[in-house]
């Protein structure tokens, strides 16, 4: 795709109710994803992160940089590829998250100016829920299944 900066559709978005902050927001956006954007000129990761987040991280390897801080802040939605049997997910989802959302299709993400792509994003995608009100977010959004996650206990 030759970009780290794809941007949901906004179709997905509005799916989900209003989010307080975005912490990995392109520069420019043609829409709004939440209340307060961090750009990669704020670096997200390293700033406090209040209510509830947005989070469509770049993927690849720095995905888990960012799946980590949202397990932490604890509510929130992420989209993610759906590779459920990675490291990054056993770490991230599996035991901390409380639902996973599996979309159904393949979504057409936007490039930075608005304009859709004319390829789909050519994997499975999943929305990630952490905290129970976001987990009702998912359930309403008629955008695919919603799978509770159960939670480790501790041992």
């Amino acid at each position: 795709m030759k970009s780290d900066e794809w941007l949901t559709p906004p179709e997905v978005l509005s799916r989900l109710g209003a989010f307080d902050l975005d912490p990995c927001s392109p520069i420019n956006r043609p829409w709004p994803t939440a209340t307060h954007h961090f750009t990669i000129e704020d670096d997200g990761l390293s700033l406090s992160w209040d209510g509830r987040v947005w989070c469509n991280p770049p993927f690849g390897r720095e995905a888990v940089k960012w799946m980590r801080r949202m397990a932490e802040h604890g509510n929130g939605i992420a989209l993610i590829p759906a590779r459920t049997e990675t490291e990054m997910f056993y770490e991230t989802v599996w035991g901390r998250a409380d639902a996973v959302l599996f979309m159904k299709g393949h979504p057409h993400f936007h490039r930075v100016d608005g304009s859709r792509a004319s390829f789909n994003s050519g994997a499975p995608i999943c929305l990630v829920a952490y905290g129970v009100s976001n987990v009702v977010a998912l359930d309403a959004s008629g955008l695919g299944v919603v799978v509770p996650v159960l939670r480790r206990s501790a041992a």
